[in-house]
């Protein structure tokens, strides 16, 4: 019997673009330049995301610093506003219990009730003047329109308008006219 001839067919090692290079033992073979890129790339546009995500932060939390602000500042403006309104309806209490002191009648003037009205009237000047309540100085001084309200004008010698008399005391708090100061102006 004849030999057995076995015949070996070799494989088509031809390669295609579908199938991934391989090196000498079979294993795919990786191509590291391109890898390199496609990392650069991706590394490039994950940072361009972290730019865009920390400014659109800073915008979110500079919005939020001046949302805070402008609550903060009519906050104030509010408070500032109610304790005029407060003070303003308190200051004819004040004018009464001055123009009571100013016709006590002679001999009542050591009377102790007489002396707890002045301590009321000292007490109210005290509470005024820590809520930060001035009053407008009236006689003496240049007449001005921005705090002054004239009822009267007399004539005088001078050049300038000077208040001659207050009629009711005027109040500021700050720049802030509470009361206007009723005068009468000699000019």
């Amino acid at each position: 019997m004849p030999k057995d001839k076995t015949v070996h067919h070799k494989k088509d090692r031809t390669s295609t673009s579908d199938q991934p290079k391989t090196d000498a033992k079979g294993k795919a073979a990786v191509d590291y330049h391109q890898v390199a890129e496609q990392l650069a790339a991706e590394n490039a546009h994950i940072q361009q995301q972290v730019a865009e995500l920390t400014e659109a932060l800073q915008r979110e939390r500079a919005d939020a610093v001046n949302l805070r602000r402008r609550n903060d500042e009519q906050v104030a403006s509010l408070h500032s506003t109610v304790k005029a309104g407060i003070i303003k309806d308190l200051l004819p209490v004040i004018d009464n219990f001055e123009r009571a002191l100013q016709h006590i009648p002679a001999e009542l003037a050591d009377n102790d009730f007489v002396k707890g009205v002045e301590g009321i009237v000292k007490q109210f000047a005290k509470t005024l003047a820590d809520l930060g309540v001035e009053r407008i100085k009236t006689v003496g001084e240049p007449f001005d329109p921005h705090v002054h309200e004239a009822v009267s004008m007399e004539e005088g010698d001078g050049k300038q308008e000077i208040v001659c008399e207050e009629l009711q005391s005027g109040y500021c708090m700050g720049s802030e006219v509470i009361r206007h100061a009723m005068v009468r102006v000699k000019s």
